[in-house]
């Protein structure tokens, strides 16, 4: 060694001598099983390119947008953006820009030629609106341009975001209603109608443009779940889940992305109670700290380009020598991938009834012996999404309308499961074992947008 690589080896601080020899650091056993390697961050486009992408896919919506409003027998649809209220459906009909006007109203008219009229109402022009609505330079206020566009086309059926089950089919305000149908009148009044089954169609038809990027936006979250369940964030004994929080929310920061949900972490040691909330496992407190034996688990999405991912993963923190997981752990999370084979490939099919597809997988499990639970919603540009979710509260609560539902070729979906299972290594308690994987429809059943889950995250 040469005299200069001497004194730089005695200026290291001692942290980066065990990450230039990791056999010294002796807390810190090398585990038999082999990690898959983190992929690397993708990389986003930025902010004026992801603009420019999303409008050119709403060229594309809004070709379909006519088809729709037939089946659903609508001739007017009003979608109204509100100042400091905005309108979920907004950035999907119309240019995914900030919308700052007290209101601004987006008009679609079937007159029943060949194509649709769209019609904006802004306080001011925009060159962006100009390529997708009627937007004039001098803007005309509301209460002319609606009730000359119902005196002129006589809609049948005028739909508006009221009456749905879902926030995003339910959005319209009250007093915007009420100003609304004032401006069209008695007779106009008669024909308003909730929009809720265009507006699920709508945000649930995916076009194939957009799924490369979906595919970005699923590796993002799995790059940054991933590192959150490691020795980069996690040193066992120290560390409590609200740091794991803390880190992830600024992890997305740094990535350029957002989430949609606060990320959520659940702990199961031996001798743990089983806490439950809604049916579920409880959230871990946020000044748990996470021990060697832990099973840990993760719960989390982030927003970006419009989309909405949804994610979970386990892992395991090894105990000082060991190398590897329990093998009862192991069986355990064999249990939800069967799970997950189930449902994916055995049953779904474009077409399927859910219910028909939940039953069929239940009894499937109770068939193999594995408790198992179901609640997987759709996904896209929302979290929890509108369409055919294949969830145990669909299957046992007709009153929420999703029986008679079914799968659509194209439909993304966070497969979201969980098994328990009695692991030997811990005197027989029972061991969640969760997972979320967003996917999407094909012709043979569900295929996952990253490869799932089949080995546990490991934290030494």
């Amino acid at each position: 060694m040469t005299p200069a690589a001497l004194r730089l080896l005695c200026a290291a601080p001692l942290a980066a001598l065990f990450l230039t020899f990791p056999a010294m650091a002796q807390d810190r056993p090398v585990a038999r099983t082999v990690q898959p390697r983190t992929p690397p961050m993708p990389k986003l486009p930025t902010w004026s390119e992801q603009i420019r992408i999303r409008e050119g896919w709403l060229e594309q919506r809004h070709a379909m947008l006519q088809d729709m409003m037939r089946r659903h027998d609508i001739q007017m649809w009003i979608v109204v953006n509100e100042e400091f209220h905005d309108d979920p459906l907004t950035q999907y009909i119309a240019p995914p820009r900030p919308y700052t006007g007290n209101r601004d109203f987006f008009i679609f008219v079937d007159t029943g030629g060949p194509t649709l009229k769209k019609v904006a109402v802004t306080g001011y022009s925009e060159d962006n609106l100009k390529r997708f609505f009627e937007a004039p330079e001098e803007p005309r206020p509301i209460n002319i341009v609606l009730p000359d566009l119902y005196d002129r086309y006589r809609p049948k059926r005028i739909g508006m975001g009221y009456g749905g089950r879902r926030g995003v089919t339910r959005s319209l305000t009250r007093d915007t209603y009420v100003d609304l149908v004032n401006l069209l009148g008695p007779e106009g009044q008669q024909r308003v109608v909730s929009a809720a089954d265009l507006i699920e169609e709508y945000l649930d038809t995916r076009i194939p443009a957009e799924q490369p990027h979906y595919t970005k936006a699923v590796e993002l979250t799995e790059v940054l779940a991933r590192r959150a369940l490691s020795n980069e964030v996690i040193v066992p004994g120290k560390t409590r889940v609200g740091d794991v929080r803390r880190w992830l929310y600024d992890a997305m920061w740094a990535a350029g992305v957002r989430t949609w949900f606060q990320p959520d972490l659940r702990v199961q040691r031996p001798g743990m109670g089983k806490a439950t909330s809604r049916g579920f496992l409880a959230v871990a407190a946020e000044s748990t700290t996470i021990h060697r034996g832990d099973v840990v688990h993760l719960d989390f999405g982030i927003s970006v380009m419009g989309f909405d991912t949804d994610w979970q993963k386990m892992a395991y923190v090894l105990k000082p020598g060991e190398r590897d997981v329990p093998a009862g752990l192991k069986a355990a999370m064999q249990n939800t991938n069967t799970l997950q084979d189930v449902v994916m490939k055995t049953y779904s099919r474009p077409g399927a009834l859910v219910s028909d597809v939940y039953d069929s997988t239940m009894a499937e499990m109770k068939r193999r012996g594995i408790t198992a639970q179901i609640y997987s919603h759709p996904i896209g540009n929302q979290g929890h999404g509108l369409g055919a979710a294949i969830d145990f509260r669909s299957a046992q609560r007709p009153e929420l309308g999703a029986q008679g539902k079914r799968l659509r070729k194209g439909s993304y979906i966070s497969i979201e499961l969980n098994t328990r299972t009695p692991v030997a290594e811990w005197d027989g308690q029972e061991v969640f074992v969760m997972m979320e994987d967003d996917a999407v429809l094909g012709d043979d059943g569900w295929t996952f947008f990253r490869p799932r889950q089949e080995r546990w995250y490991l934290i030494r």
